[in-house]
């Protein structure tokens, strides 16, 4: 528990970013519109022909006009959803070139939670580094909410590894009801297809990759001393070495095919949002990638 300075400044951070989600999921900041989770509370079901005292506004005009009889569109209340959020707080979120990882992972987490809470979802959190660290069941609400983006800013990992199979397998094992599944990550860690195979068959999964741009090059700016922020290993590496250069970028271009192609092999909608980007139209484009459209 922070002290009382820490939390107040953890309590106005929380506000703000509630105060910033509200703006842009009601489209009143600049003009921006994104509905996360739901259209209009309904989804389509059926036509079928008119009935006195249907709504006239649900007439579908293109069917009526092709059999010269009224039909009208049916629709079904959509069910509320529960959505977990496994976010990846091992040591490399402290890397970032403008802002670091873990914040950026924390704005886009707080802005899903928060978006939900207007749409009556339930929202689970699973914190994970190389374990589980923290596992917080999924509710609804603005109190549950609020204290869930307080538990990732609050929390103190044990671990610095990343490995998001511990976290993967609890889903399996924990979570019977349907629910989606978003991954937060950098994914710089073990292979988990096997898990995510394992998820896709009873759950809806979302990936978002946490990045920062300084990753995907090594400048050239002499003999530094590089540490694994996860390991703590260290080493020393000549930057002004182009072979040394290119064998990075090569490592970097690999695993970033390896991470592309395992989630289009079990079609997990999927994108990378860099520390910096204004995340909202790739968010945006994520709800929109997956079957059915939203949330």
């Amino acid at each position: 528990m922070p002290d009382s300075e820490n939390y107040r400044d953890l309590v106005q951070k929380v506000r703000t970013i509630d105060i910033l989600t509200r703006a842009r999921v009601s489209g009143q900041q600049a003009g921006v519109h994104i509905s996360l989770f739901r259209g209009q509370g309904v989804e389509f079901s059926d036509i079928r022909e008119y009935i006195a005292g249907d709504d006239i506004r649900a007439i579908d005009w293109k069917i009526t006009a092709r059999y010269g009889i009224p039909h009208v569109k049916e629709f079904v209340e959509e069910r509320d959803h529960t959505i977990y959020l496994v976010a990846d707080i091992s040591g490399s979120g402290k890397f970032g070139s403008t802002a670091t990882k873990f914040s950026t992972l924390l704005t886009i987490l707080a802005t899903i939670s928060l978006s939900a809470v207007h749409y009556h979802d339930r929202v689970g959190l699973i914190l994970v580094t190389d374990r589980v660290e923290k596992f917080i069941p999924a509710r609804s609400g603005g109190n549950h909410v609020i204290h869930l983006i307080q538990s990732v800013i609050t929390h103190k990992p044990m671990a610095a590894g990343s490995d998001l199979r511990p976290a993967l397998s609890m889903i399996v094992q924990r979570i019977r009801r349907m629910s989606t599944v978003i991954l937060l990550s950098d994914f710089l860690t073990p292979d988990c297809s096997k898990e995510l195979s394992m998820i896709k068959k009873h759950h809806d999964v979302l990936a978002i990759r946490v990045s920062d741009p300084r990753e995907e090059e090594l400048l050239d700016v002499g003999l530094i001393e590089l540490e694994d922020a996860e390991s703590g290993e260290q080493i020393l590496v000549d930057t002004s070495d182009p072979g040394i250069r290119l064998r990075y970028q090569e490592e970097i271009a690999g695993h970033n095919r390896e991470i592309s192609l395992m989630m289009r092999r079990y079609r997990i909608p999927f994108v990378n949002i860099r520390t910096g980007d204004e995340y909202l139209p790739l968010l945006e484009y994520l709800m929109k990638s997956r079957p059915g459209g939203e949330l």
